[in-house]
C-alpha cells in the first residue's frame, strides 16, 4: 500500500484530507500545537522551527509527500527547499497545496493552470516562491494544487461568519472581487483522484462558475441565517478584480467538477438560529 505523509494534517484542509486519504492508503501526519494527536501512533509532532523534518520522513518513507503546512513564511520557505531537494533525490513526489493569491495582481480575467503568475500580496508572493522551486523538479515529481476560497460548515471561514452572526457583527465583503470557490468534501475527493491515477503536473481546483465575492456571501446569509446582516464594504481596487482558478488544460472528470450552487446548498443544509 502506498505511503503518504500529510505536512500539517492537523489543519482543517489537512486532516480532510487525512481522513479521506486514511481508508485507502497507509496514511501519516504531522501535528504541531494541536491536542488529541499525541496518542495516534500515524501522527507526529513536527515544530519547522525547530527541524526534525528529515527523522520523520527516515522514518515513514512515504511515496508522496502533501504539503498543507501553514506558519511562518521564512521557516514554510525553508521546509519546502528541504523537501523539494530531497524529492529530487530520492523516488518520492510532493503534492503542494497553493493560493489563487499567486494571480492577485490580475485584475481582467479568472486564471488559468500555465499563466504566469504576479502577486502584490506578502501571501502571494509567498507562495508563488515555494511554486518556482517546485517547477524547477521533473514534471513527474511533483503535484501543484492551486485553490481558490475554500468554504465548508467547519470551516474557518464559515466558523467566523457563524460568530460574526451572532455577534451582530459586520461581515466584511469585497464587492469588486469575483472568485470561484471549492469545499472541503469536494477538494478531498479531487486530491484523492488525483493520487489514485498517479497524475502530475498543475491543477486548479474549483468551481466551474464564478461569482461576485459579495453576492456569494449574501446567499450564504440569506439561506443559512435566514435575516439580514450588516457588511463592511472592502473596496482593494476600483476595478473589477478576479480572485479565481479555471481548469483548462488539467480538467478532471464531469463527476468531480461543480458549480459555486452546490457548495452554497452544503453550507445551508444546517440552518444557523441565533
Amino acid at each position: 500500500m502506498k505511503r503518504i505523509l500529510i505536512f500539517g494534517a492537523s489543519g482543517y484542509i489537512g486532516n480532510t484530507l487525512y481522513n479521506e486519504l486514511n481508508s485507502y492508503y497507509d496514511t501519516f501526519g504531522t501535528y504541531f500545537t494541536k491536542k488529541g494527536f499525541e496518542q495516534n501512533h500515524h501522527f507526529f509532532h513536527f515544530d519547522m522551527q525547530k527541524g526534525g523534518l528529515a527523522s520523520i520522513i527516515k522514518e515513514i518513507k512515504p511515496k508522496l509527500i502533501i504539503s498543507a503546512l501553514r506558519g511562518p513564511f521564512d521557516a514554510l520557505i525553508e521546509t519546502h527547499q528541504f523537501l523539494i531537494d530531497l524529492i529530487s533525490r530520492f523516488n518520492c513526489r510532493l503534492m503542494f497545496l497553493s493560493s489563487a493569491n499567486v494571480f492577485d495582481s490580475f485584475e481582467h480575467f479568472p486564471s488559468y493552470e500555465y499563466d504566469k503568475t504576479l502577486s502584490e500580496s506578502i501571501y502571494g508572493r509567498f507562495k508563488i516562491k515555494i511554486e518556482n522551486d517546485l517547477l524547477r523538479l521533473p514534471p513527474a515529481k511533483f503535484v501543484l494544487v492551486r485553490l481558490p476560497m475554500v468554504f465548508g460548515n467547519n470551516s474557518p471561514r464559515i466558523q467566523e461568519l457563524d460568530q460574526a452572526m451572532n455577534a451582530n457583527q459586520p461581515i466584511e465583503v469585497f464587492p469588486n472581487t469575483i472568485i470561484n470557490i471549492n469545499n472541503d468534501i469536494k477538494l478531498s475527493q479531487q486530491i484523492h483522484y488525483i493520487i489514485n491515477q498517479q497524475l502530475t503536473g498543475i491543477f486548479h481546483l474549483g468551481s466551474t462558475d464564478l461569482i461576485h465575492h459579495f453576492d456569494f456571501i449574501k446567499l450564504i446569509i440569506q439561506k443559512r441565517y435566514q435575516r439580514k446582516a450588516v457588511y463592511k464594504q472592502v473596496y482593494t481596487t476600483n476595478q473589477m478584480r478576479y480572485l479565481a482558478v479555471l481548469a483548462k488544460e488539467n480538467k478532471l472528470p464531469n463527476n468531480l467538477l461543480f458549480s459555486y450552487t452546490e457548495i452554497l446548498d452544503d453550507l445551508t443544509l444546517f440552518k444557523k438560529d441565533f
